[in-house]
């Protein structure tokens, strides 16, 4: 198995850079084109939720980390940092629903597997799986 991780700055100008690795990696995997936009959609929607959603800031810091094996793409997304104090230009996701937002349902529809997380430090964690 290949792992590969990212720790990313939670500024969302580097979710372009996010999706054009994961789209790379997914390629290297075998992945077809249209299977590559799908991981790319749904790791740009969990960067999002684990970053963002339901804080006043965005987070310092996460962590990707990138499994992939023979016909299968792990991905977890996962807040790294005590504090979201980035400072959100525009704050429209301070009210995000904590249930049934739309980019969950997005990423539930776009891989095969999905398991959200919450630790008991408070920190979001989102795992998706996607088989060749």
């Amino acid at each position: 198995m290949d792992n590969l991780q990212f720790i990313i700055p939670g500024k969302p100008e580097y979710l372009t850079m996010i999706r054009l690795a994961i789209g790379s990696i997914a390629t290297t995997a075998g992945f077809d084109l249209d299977a590559c936009e799908d991981i790319k959609t749904a790791v740009s929607e969990a960067c999002k939720n684990v970053s963002c959603h339901g804080f006043d800031g965005f987070s310092d810091k996460y962590e990707l980390q990138c499994n992939v094996e023979k016909g299968r793409i792990e991905i977890i997304i996962k807040d790294d940092c005590d504090e979201h104090t980035l400072q959100k230009l525009a704050k429209p996701c301070q009210n995000c629903p904590k249930e049934g937002d739309l980019g969950i349902f997005v990423i539930q529809s776009l891989m095969n597997e999905v398991t959200f997380g919450k630790e008991e430090d408070g920190h979001k964690s989102i795992r998706m799986v996607k088989f060749l």
